[in-house]
């Protein structure tokens, strides 16, 4: 037997790198390798290094010191052009993508066909559909990016890097934005890349996803390299022990409590969404001082509809909403943090941060305008900054200072500065939290899932709304199913299984849940 067929091909190697930014170092002397046709998972805790290592690896960055050797040569990366030219392609957590142009227009852009002086769709239409067949894709290079859903945009991003011959592909954080349905048709697609050559870096935080899908796993912790291990020869705890270099409690730890007085009411609520299409249809329930209720559900069956007209992002079209007492139908999000409520949205970017504010102004951006912030109408700068550095402390964001801004912040920092502003209010009564460990490290969501079963045992409403199944069942007292913009049920989380959930989640409407 030949060495070639015990030694699988390295396609990519790097060697002792090192980056630092002012205050961070981010990689530390990091040596790490991709063979031909595996799935490499690069895991650790937010601000553990691992984006900083693929934006060098992509040309975004360039190191401090250290090399790279693609195919076993010696690779100059100073662009992305320079990668795209060796052969890597990277797909951001965050995608790269015109939301009003169609797929082909956004694949073929920077790298355009033309024939008589003219775009010549029909051509890269074409060469989108023989890739998309090949590899398994299933998308239509005429339909315009910002009709898709989510998972389909991400497979768009990955003909990206195909069309453009890529054998070396990058997903940061690829199932941070997925349903559970769409991230098993990703793991299907990756294993269908790398069956045809195709070697992945897989960069995540999920542990169960990690032991599925992944060959190798490499963890890193501090920007350094702890160890490089496979599927087989670990597990969930030591995986989460390496990744936070200490033990992490992976189930939440919830005693048995009594329910008080209803907090939140909803009756008979109707919404539509941007199109004017109506997407919850006359939703009734409640949620109880001292309970969690949990939202499961398929996204896109009225759960971001049903959360933005409750926390007064969005009008409701019909029907009534009471948060302790006061009917808040429609009010602005102002008069509902007033009444009590604390919001942790689906979408942090957008509804979550002032991106181009510093950390410490958005930790107060409900409480701006209320003592020891501001005193007869001035900012009291001091107030705001011993503030900021407490919850930073207290919430573990990763930061140099708290005068950095927010946009800067990895995703899971940005998530965490959220959920430190919003469970750290005067006053809180009800909490509504959307995805609230969407993006975040096995160690953030430990805490993040204690800090939410705190304010449940402090006689505080919550009402979560997550596509994770698993958290949905560890934090709810009670769980209410939606689908097609209606609730189908709603029942005891100690009595019932993932598997009742999962058939009332596709719509099959069993008497029993």
């Amino acid at each position: 037997m030949s060495d070639n067929t015990t030694t699988p091909q390295v396609v990519l190697e790097v060697r002792g790198v090192s980056k630092q930014f002012p205050g961070v170092l981010a990689n530390d002397n990091i040596n790490f390798d991709l063979r031909k046709g595996e799935i490499h998972a690069l895991l650790g805790e937010n601000g553990a290094g691992k984006s900083t290592l693929m934006n060098l690896i992509y040309g975004l960055h360039r190191p401090d010191k250290g090399e790279f050797i693609v195919n076993g040569k010696p690779a100059v990366i100073h662009s992305p052009n320079d990668s795209i030219a060796l052969g890597i392609g990277m797909v951001h957590q965050h995608f790269m993508l015109i939301p009003v142009f169609t797929v082909a227009e956004n694949i073929m852009l920077g790298d355009e066909t033309v024939k008589r002086g003219s775009l010549d769709r029909a051509a890269v239409a074409a060469k989108i559909r023989q890739i998309s067949g090949q590899y398994g894709l299933d998308v239509e290079p005429n339909a315009i990016v910002g009709d898709l859903p989510v998972g389909i945009q991400q497979r768009v991003e990955i003909l990206k890097t195909l069309y453009r011959k890529a054998n070396i592909v990058i997903l940061d954080e690829p199932t941070a934005v997925l349903t559970p349905q769409e991230a098993e048709d990703l793991f299907r697609i990756m294993r269908d890349l790398t069956a045809r050559g195709v070697s992945i870096i897989f960069i995540t935080h999920k542990l169960k996803e990690v032991l599925a899908v992944s060959d190798r796993i490499t963890v890193m912790r501090g920007g350094r390299v702890v160890n490089t291990v496979t599927p087989a020869e670990t597990n969930s705890a030591q995986l989460a022990n390496m990744m936070v270099g200490r033990q992490v409690i992976l189930t939440v730890d919830k005693q048995e409590r009594e329910a008080a007085e209803e907090t939140l009411i909803v009756e008979n609520l109707t919404v539509r969404d941007q199109r004017d299409l109506e997407t919850v249809h006359g939703v009734s329930f409640s949620v109880r001082a001292g309970e969690v209720l949990g939202i499961a559900g398929v996204q896109g069956n009225g759960q971001t509809e049903l959360s933005e007209a409750l926390t007064g992002l969005r009008h409701p079209t019909g029907g009534k909403v009471t948060i302790a007492g006061k009917d808040l139908t429609g009010k602005t999000p102002r008069a509902m943090t007033e009444a009590g409520l604390a919001h942790i949205p689906e979408d942090r970017q957008r509804h979550g941060l002032v991106l181009s504010y510093s950390i410490t102004d958005n930790m107060v951006l409900c409480d701006y305008y209320r003592p020891p912030f501001s005193q007869r109408g001035v900012i009291q700068p001091k107030a705001l900054d011993d503030y900021a550095r407490r919850l930073i402390q207290a919430f573990d964001v990763r930061t140099p200072s708290p005068f950095v801004q927010a946009g800067k912040l990895s995703g899971g920092n940005q998530q965490k500065v959220i959920v430190a502003r919003e469970l750290s209010r005067k006053g809180v009564k009800l909490v509504i939290a959307n995805q609230p460990t969407r993006g975040l490290d096995v160690g953030s969501i430990e805490y993040i899932h204690s800090e939410i079963v705190k304010m449940r045992d402090h006689g505080i409403a919550v009402l979560l709304i997550s596509a994770e199944l698993d958290e949905i069942m560890a934090l709810s007292d009670r769980i209410a199913v939606m689908y097609r913009g209606q609730i189908v049920a709603i029942v005891n989380a100690k009595e019932t299984t993932r598997e009742k959930l999962g058939l009332l989640m596709a719509g099959a409407h069993a008497e029993t849940a």
